[in-house]
């Protein structure tokens, strides 16, 4: 009897204890964990979103860039992380491609993590050098046909979101396209401005001051209809390409594990700076729309897009490195 009272009194502390962390909590700074380099479009957002962070949690919410592997390195630190709140993943449409694109991944993009809370959703831009001849999609397609392996694209890793729409199209378009992957589209874009790499799928912000002086020229939006920043540029799908969309999703995960009761009141946080004006406002300047949802929402979009590129992808595992 004394050894039930003893288990129980020691259920009963361990609830309390974790009702006391949770009440407690945050009391100490939060790392968000971004997988890429500095100065892409997840980055941006992820940057974004800290620093509104930091007002309504009363603490420091630090963005901790970890670019590589694909954006492996990044994820796994955060699957491997204590789920506690205070280490959480700022990601991407690219967490769902990579099982399609590593034979073994040192995490589950479904069972690895908690989906705290979707952020946004954004369409990309085809973009090229202005040395590159071409001024419409139908052009460089016909070029890259006549070039098969000679003309090169930049992407922010493999796996990224924009590697996966250039992927996407090269297929829809029977061309063979040479992948130079960086450790983030900050960088990617560096290049494909300074010519040493031809073309690529660009996130707007970075890219919009770009094509406004001529330094970058847009051949095609991955969204179904014009963007309306961008009036002018048709779309992949408008330019023989019927179909042809690439949806990219911004959102916050934590370790899997981490406490309802914390997702909760991180998901409700988010949520309420999403409807802040002045964070639509920067979002929407980036070309992206805001996208508040539930954990439930948010992670049965990781489950579905999961399928969904492996089923695309099929059995091709890690392209051009």
């Amino acid at each position: 009897m004394k050894l039930l009272h003893t288990a129980v009194a020691g259920i009963i502390a361990a609830a309390c204890t974790s009702g006391a962390s949770a009440q407690a909590y945050p009391n100490k700074p939060v790392r968000l964990i971004v997988p890429y380099a500095a100065g892409g479009g997840v980055d941006i957002l992820g940057r974004i979103v800290a620093a509104k962070l930091t007002e309504s949690l009363g603490v420091q919410v630090i963005v901790d860039n970890r670019a590589g592997g694909g954006t492996i390195i990044g994820t796994e630190a955060v699957a491997k992380a204590a789920p506690d709140g205070y280490t959480l993943l700022f990601s991407n449409a690219a967490l769902t491609a990579s099982p399609a694109l590593n034979e073994k991944l040192p995490f589950d993009p479904v069972k690895s993590f908690a989906p705290v809370a979707m952020v946004a959703g954004s369409y990309n831009v085809l973009i090229v050098h202005p040395s590159l001849p071409v001024k419409t999609v139908k052009e460089m397609v016909a070029l890259a046909k006549s070039k098969p392996g000679q003309l090169n694209y930049a992407s922010g890793g493999v796996g990224s979101a924009i590697h996966l729409a250039m992927e996407l199209f090269a297929s829809r378009a029977n061309i063979d396209l040479v992948h130079i992957p960086y450790k983030g589209a900050g960088p990617a874009l560096t290049d494909v401005l300074g010519g040493q790499v031809l073309t690529m799928f660009a996130t707007p912000l970075p890219a919009m001051p770009y094509i406004k002086t001529g330094r970058l020229r847009p051949l095609g939006v991955s969204s179904l209809k014009r963007l309306a920043f961008l009036p002018d540029v048709p779309t992949i799908a408008e330019s023989g390409y019927p179909g042809f969309e690439v949806n990219n999703w911004y959102g916050v995960l934590a370790p899997a594990g981490t406490p309802r009761e914390l997702v909760t009141r991180l998901n409700t946080t988010v949520n309420a700076l999403l409807a802040m004006p002045d964070v639509k406002e920067r979002i929407a300047g980036i070309g992206a729309d805001v996208e508040p949802g539930t954990p439930e929402q948010f992670a049965g979009r990781v489950s579905k897009e999961v399928a969904s590129w492996t089923q695309v992808l099929g059995k091709r595992r890690k392209p051009t490195q």
